[in-house]
């Protein structure tokens, strides 16, 4: 039996391109994939009568919005250690914390806590980068969570391998099972040039090249990592990878700070989708990547949090507000990322970096429907001249009030309807408590 979603009642901003802002707008969702976009008048009659309803109250209707980089079980290390590089925050604190207290059971409920913190904020995809996967996989799905999951690698041992042997078999394994689901992608991640061996990038690459797969990679976060690269490869950390064939169409390429003039033409070359981090490069003052140029060079650019322990939340909104407003100031020019440019990025720039355009990222007939409503009740939303530019100056995470992933309705009235909310804020309290002895 077909099963059918009408969301209605707001002004629909499709995201499609050269589309226009559809007033008192409504879409029609059946068994998960959008049949079709346009007036209340003309969907309503499209429905059958016992279709469900979502009213989005005068509000906005919006495509989901796409965090193309982020860290899920970080949460449960949020504000750990703050206020110090990158370098120092992660030999000294992060990589010893997660060594201590990131075992299986904590990753899921880091990433149940996660899920929740990102539906509750209008995500309605993630690409996460971290370790158990299989239980991160648990996690997105029991909230219902679109994401692209990796099993991350290293030189040295994670929480889920004790090798890169292991963490490679993990990765083939992975890939496998979950070939062809229906809200999650099998991805490969080895965390960076510096902290992979040439060898292993090498059988990064091939593996993601045999399952078609995303390739997630942290790649010029900081000038050290720069430096680095260049003393001992003779080449920037692009140009580096560049030159092991692992750059592709699948790359996901976290941060790309410190980027010259000829690692961006290499980027666009290979078609590469930039994951940036505004807040998290901020925070960790590891500086601020040239977006605008990306954008100008026609390269993919999605917006990311990166984890809560360096952000320190999951408020993908907020930070993609703060980017449209810093390169703004950076450059001088006030229409420099322009209001619908930044709500582009925020969705179908972000799944064209994941490479899940064709499926989400905009609201158009064929593609699956994940959908945020957003509330216009608050003071602070009245009036709407334009709703590009509300989404990008004014909104809130707050405003969000409904949330349908894959046509599934997770976020109603403000209340997620997948998980305990009170119980997994205790739960992750008491997890963090018994730990605190661990958190040197």
């Amino acid at each position: 039996m077909e099963h059918e979603l009408v969301v209605r009642g707001g002004t629909v901003l499709s995201m499609t391109p050269g589309s226009a802002p559809v007033p008192d707008g409504a879409v029609l969702v059946r068994d998960g994939e959008i049949i079709a976009v346009g007036t209340c008048a003309e969907i309503l009659p499209q429905a059958g009568e016992h279709a469900s309803v979502l009213d989005a109250g005068g509000g906005l209707i919006v495509p989901g919005f796409v965090n193309t980089h982020t860290h899920l079980a970080m949460t449960l290390l949020r504000g750990y250690a703050d206020d110090l590089p990158l370098r120092e925050w992660l030999e000294k604190y992060m990589w010893p914390a997660e060594a201590a207290i990131m075992d299986a059971e904590t990753v899921n409920l880091g990433t149940r806590l996660a899920a929740a913190e990102s539906l509750l904020a209008g995500v309605t995809c993630v690409c996460d980068m971290y370790f158990h996967a299989e239980h991160v996989i648990e996690a997105v799905l029991t909230a219902g969570l679109r994401a692209v999951v990796p099993e991350s690698m290293l030189d040295f041992s994670t929480p889920s391998a004790a090798t890169p042997a292991h963490a490679l078999a993990r990765q083939r394994e992975l890939l496998g099972r979950f070939k062809d689901h229906p809200l999650v992608v099998p991805a490969v991640a080895p965390h960076a040039p510096y902290t992979v061996t040439a060898e292993y990038l090498v059988k990064e690459a091939e593996l993601a090249e045999e399952f078609a797969a995303p390739l997630i990679i942290h790649i010029s976060e900081t000038r050290w990592e720069v430096e680095k690269i260049l003393a001992e490869k003779g080449a920037s950390p692009v140009a580096y990878l560049a030159d092991l064939g692992i750059l592709s169409e699948r790359t996901v390429a976290a941060h790309c700070v410190h980027v010259s003039e000829d690692d961006l033409a290499l980027l666009a070359e290979f078609d590469v989708g930039v994951a940036t981090n505004p807040v998290s490069n901020l925070k960790l003052a590891s500086g601020i990547a040239p977006v605008p140029q990306m954008l100008a060079r026609g390269i993919k650019v999605g917006f990311g949090t990166d984890g809560a322990a360096s952000n320190n939340t999951l408020d993908l909104l907020r930070d993609a507000q703060l980017a449209s407003l810093l390169y703004k100031g950076l450059s001088g020019d006030p229409t420099c990322m322009p209001a619908r440019t930044m709500l582009e990025t925020l969705t179908l720039g972000g799944a064209n970096v994941l490479g899940l355009a064709a499926r989400i990222g905009s609201l158009a007939p064929g593609k699956r429907a994940d959908i945020v409503c957003l509330s216009r009740e608050a003071p602070h939303a009245v009036p709407t001249f334009d709703p590009y530019s509300h989404v990008a100056y004014a909104a809130r995470a707050a405003d969000v009030c409904h949330v349908v992933v894959d046509g599934r309705i997770v976020v109603r009235d403000r209340q997620l309807l997948t998980m305990d909310v009170p119980a997994l804020v205790a739960a992750a309290d008491s997890a963090v408590e018994r730990a605190r002895s661990l958190l040197k």
